[in-house]
C-alpha cells in the first residue's frame, strides 16, 4: 500500500460515512467509548456518526476561553462539544480532509448556530493555520489512518500549532503486538483503524521527537469489537470494518467476522504537553 493508494481508500470510505446516518448505532458505539447521555444530547443529531475509539475530551481539560482543534473532526462530533466548553469566547477549530464530512459538519454547524466553531480542509500533515493557535489539540480515532511514512509530519503540526504550555489529548487505536501479514497488508483493516496503527513505543517516538514532554499513553481497556457487535443486521461500518470498495469485501467479511480485535489492538487515551 503506498500513501497514495492509502489516501484515497481512507477518502472514499469516511466519503460514504458522511452519507449516511448513524442512529442508534452511533450512540451505542460513543457510549462504549465513554460519552454520557448528556453529551449526546446536546450535539448536532447529525454529528455522530459512531467513529470514535475513545473520548479525548476527558483528558483536554477545556476552559473557557480556550481555542481548541480537532484533528479530523468528521461530522463535528468533538468539536460541537468542545465548543460548548471553550464557551462563547472560545473557538473550535474542526480540521478535515473529506469534502463530504465538511458539508455534513458545516450543516451542523449552521443548524446549532454555534458561531465559535469553525471547519477547514486539509490532511492533517499540513494545516493553514498559523503557529501557536491553540491550547489543545484533540483528535479521535483519526492518527492511525496516517500513511506511516507521513505519522512524524502529524505530530510535527500538531506541535507548531500549540501554544506553549498547551496540550493534547488524542484517542487512538494502537497495536498491542504485530499483526500478522494477512491483517498488515489488508486495506479494509487498514481503513477500519487496525492495520495502520502505531506500536505504543512508535507513539511516545512520535511525540518526543516533535518536541513535546509530559507523555501519557494510557490503555483505556474498551472493546474494540463494539464496532461489529451492536450491528445486529451483521454490517460493518468504516472503523475496524470491511471496506466496501475492496474487491474481495465477501471473503473479508467472512474471514474477520469472528476476529477478536481486542487481541491485536487496544483503545488508547493519549496526553502530552508542549514546553
Amino acid at each position: 500500500m503506498n500513501v497514495r493508494q492509502i489516501y484515497e481508500k481512507v477518502q472514499e470510505c469516511y466519503g460514504s460515512a458522511a452519507k449516511e446516518s448513524s442512529g442508534e448505532y452511533g450512540r451505542a458505539v460513543a457510549k462504549a467509548f465513554g460519552y454520557s447521555e448528556e453529551e449526546l444530547t446536546i450535539i448536532p443529531k447529525d454529528a455522530n456518526l459512531g467513529l470514535s475509539c475513545g473520548n479525548p475530551l476527558a483528558l483536554a481539560k477545556l476552559r473557557e476561553g480556550e481555542t481548541v482543534i480537532d484533528l479530523g473532526s468528521g461530522a463535528g462530533f468533538d468539536v460541537f462539544l468542545a465548543a460548548n466548553r471553550v464557551g462563547v469566547q472560545g473557538r473550535a477549530i474542526g480540521v478535515d480532509m473529506n469534502k463530504g464530512m465538511l458539508e455534513r459538519a458545516n450543516r451542523n454547524r449552521e443548524a446549532a448556530m454555534a458561531n465559535n466553531v469553525s471547519f477547514i480542509e486539509s490532511a492533517i500533515t499540513a494545516i493553514s493555520l498559523p503557529d501557536e493557535t491553540a491550547d489543545c489539540i484533540i483528535s479521535n480515532c483519526v492518527v492511525n489512518l496516517v500513511p506511516e511514512q507521513e505519522k512524524q509530519l502529524a505530530f510535527s503540526e500538531m506541535f507548531r500549532l500549540l501554544k506553549s504550555g498547551g496540550r493534547v489529548a488524542i484517542s487512538d487505536i494502537l497495536i498491542r503486538k504485530d499483526l500478522p501479514k494477512e491483517l498488515k497488508e489488508s486495506m479494509a483493516l487498514y481503513v477500519g483503524c487496525v492495520a495502520g496503527a502505531s506500536h505504543i513505543k512508535d507513539y511516545e517516538k512520535y511525540l518526543q521527537e516533535a518536541g513535546f514532554r509530559d507523555i501519557l499513553i494510557v490503555d483505556s481497556k474498551h472493546d474494540l469489537n463494539v464496532y461489529t457487535d451492536v450491528n445486529k443486521d451483521g454490517s460493518r461500518d468504516c472503523c475496524c470494518a470491511g471496506d466496501p470498495a475492496d474487491n474481495h469485501l465477501e471473503n473479508l467479511v467472512e474471514q474477520y467476522k469472528d476476529l477478536d480485535f481486542n487481541k491485536w489492538a487496544g483503545s488508547f487515551q493519549i496526553y502530552a504537553v508542549k514546553p
